[in-house]
């Protein structure tokens, strides 16, 4: 197990390391999924590393996923056949090596609706036997991910009770992956690339960026300095085009909605539902922490500037709204809805003159003119193969020798272990879920911190206080929208912030 010592982030070593760092092997920019993947594989073969994130982990797309570690089901619906089979090695060892505290298996049911076109019904069982195929080659066992198979109507009730069952003709299982949070886990591999040595620099901004370097901006001082850097790696996602020049990304936004789980009296699976009039189109609502439930998600052109955080459109929340109440007994309103979130995926600009829906989600790897090696696209499931394949690519034209290939596909993450052990963890299963085996040490302090911050509110103030010493959160909206997602709801927000500014005022 990683030293919990280590691998905290926290204020006083960010200012330690930012006031020491010089010159690094490899600088990267960009503090999301990928960024976090490039600095643990540098950091992990020998070399010196510097992250640089503008604002903070897992700001930008990174935190505005679905929360699910796909299996390529999509890739291979539309014959991206190799997507879809990286897609499944990855989320093999996602579940099996380096989260398993944080990935789960999750049930996923598709019904067969009175309103659902036999064509639909079909491409979703061929999608599912497919994955079946994909889970077997990726050496996956049924042990994690059982077998998809054809379900009665009434079993698929008991997954989600609100459907209407009129007309129902049953419908299909399989399973997938689920993350507990997608912040989370890139909080998570930030912590062990620092363990490995890596300096991870929230709130400091990269300007001048060359393939030598760049001049830094603490955010919080205004303080300038430069450090060299024999490699230089953009990953600043949907920011990148800003970064390095050359890269021409078209943005595509993807919308979900935060909703309780009494609306859906009590979802235990991830319900797929086709899109009205499209073949390949689906919708999902997918249980989540805290009596939650997303649904999403859309996928459209987002044109324009490019916001720090993204906003639903009317027309995305009343898509989603209609395709699932298309499905249900009790329709879902505005009034149900705790929130809102959307993200932008950085999609590279290929030309295609038809929606975003159709530009391939294979990553790309780019250098610029000036040695500033970018990588876009892909999806946060092969986050870990597109940091080594832009790291791969970095070393292949640079003069930094490494005796060391990759070895993240075999590196547990802070908190990891296999399921024996994470079944033996004395914690509470909350703690355990999001924190593995270092729950103990979350929970070791006075009765009162394992008290709900606020009334109708399940975070603690073990877990503000753990966000702050050891996460890296720096800021209120640090902890309130990444280190935990009370953010998402504006009410909870509110009952919330006294608590966090406590945290801080302790530590």
């Amino acid at each position: 197990m990683i030293s919990i010592g280590n691998a905290s982030l926290n204020a006083a070593r960010r200012t330690r390391e930012l006031h020491e760092l010089k010159a690094v092997d490899v600088l990267v920019i960009g503090g999301g999924v990928t960024g976090t993947g490039v600095a643990l594989d540098a950091a992990a073969r020998g070399l010196s590393v510097a992250l640089v994130e503008k604002h903070d982990l897992a700001f930008g797309t990174s935190r505005w996923s679905s929360k699910l570690v796909h299996g390529g089901l999509r890739y291979l619906a539309s014959g991206h056949v190799g997507i879809a089979y990286e897609s499944a090695v990855e989320r093999g060892i996602l579940m099996k090596t380096t989260a398993p505290h944080l990935v789960h298996p999750v049930p996923q049911i598709a019904p067969w609706l009175p309103q659902a076109r036999f064509v639909q019904a079909a491409l979703l069982r061929s999608a599912f036997l497919g994955g079946d195929v994909l889970r077997t080659f990726a050496r996956t066992s049924d042990d994690y991910l059982p077998h998809s198979r054809r379900v009665s109507s009434a079993e698929i009730l008991r997954y989600a009770p609100t459907l209407r069952p009129d007309g129902m003709r049953g419908g299909f299982l399989t399973w997938d992956g689920q993350l507990y949070d997608d912040a989370r886990l890139v909080v998570a591999i930030a912590r062990t690339a620092a363990q490995y040595g890596a300096r991870i620099l929230t709130h400091v901004a990269a300007t001048e960026v060359t393939g030598r370097g760049a001049v830094l901006v603490d955010q919080l001082t205004g303080h300038k300095q430069t450090v060299d850097a024999r490699i230089v790696i953009n990953a600043a996602g949907i920011w990148a085009d800003q970064v390095a020049s050359g890269i021409k990304l078209r943005p595509s936004r993807g919308t979900h909605l935060v909703l309780p789980q009494s609306v859906f009296g009590g979802l235990s699976a991830v319900l797929t539902l086709p899109v009205p009039g499209e073949l390949r189109r689906v919708v999902m609502a997918i249980p989540a922490p805290d009596d939650r439930v997303y649904v999403g998600l859309t996928d459209e052109d987002a044109p324009g500037p490019v916001n720090d955080v993204p906003q639903a459109t009317d027309a995305e929340i009343d898509f989603l709204l209609n395709t699932i109440n298309a499905a249900v007994q009790q329709p879902v309103t505005r009034a149900d809805l705790l929130g809102t979130y959307a993200g932008l995926r950085p999609l590279l600009d290929t030309g295609h003159h038809s929606g975003t829906a159709d530009i391939s989600r294979r990553h790309a790897v780019i250098t610029s003119d000036d040695g500033v090696v970018t990588i876009v696209g892909g999806k946060l499931t092969t986050y870990r193969r597109m940091a080594q394949d832009a790291l791969d690519a970095s070393l292949d034209q640079s003069d930094v020798e490494v005796h060391r290939q990759c070895e993240t596909h075999r590196i547990p993450l802070v908190g990891a272990a296999d399921r024996v052990k994470l079944a033996a963890v004395r914690a509470p299963a909350r703690f355990v879920q999001r924190y593995g085996v270092e729950a103990p040490q979350v929970v070791d302090g006075p009765p009162e911190w394992l008290e709900p911050i606020a009334p109708g509110l399940r975070t603690t103030h073990a877990e503000l206080r753990f966000a702050v010493r050891h996460e890296g959160a720096l800021t209120e909206d640090d902890v309130l929208d990444r280190r935990t997602r009370i953010g998402l709801s504006a009410t909870d927000r509110e009952l919330a912030l006294p608590a966090v500014r406590e945290a801080f005022a302790a530590v």
